[in-house]
């Protein structure tokens, strides 16, 4: 059973991703960061994997813009979801992080 601290981290984590703009990304760790625990990147993983479908997970990758392994249909399934919305993945399965990394507004973090 999740503890309320857990359950509210995971509202958080997902509030955020649902925010997360076409063709823009966020990494586990910033996720992780702007909902209280900058070392949960492995929860913030954990939550995207057994998370919300609906949400739009493919827009989190790893900090060095690779793609995610644990992604349904794996880094392929990744990069062809990436790539459906304009997002140009490399050959060794990696997205330009520092021209497509998203920064929430602040207000849009206290709500």
């Amino acid at each position: 059973m999740m503890t309320a601290k857990e359950v509210n981290f995971r509202q958080r984590v997902e509030a955020l991703v649902a925010h997360i703009p076409p063709k823009r990304v966020m990494s586990y760790g910033q996720i992780a960061a702007l909902c209280g625990n900058a070392r949960a990147a492995r929860i913030v993983g954990g939550i995207a994997h057994y998370g919300d479908l609906s949400l739009p997970w493919h827009r989190v990758v790893h900090r060095d813009g690779k793609l995610a392994r644990g992604y349904p249909g794996g880094i392929n399934g990744h990069k062809q979801v990436l790539e459906s919305e304009g997002v140009h993945v490399d050959g060794v399965y990696r997205i330009d992080i520092r021209a497509l990394l998203w920064f929430p507004d602040e207000r849009e973090n206290r709500e």
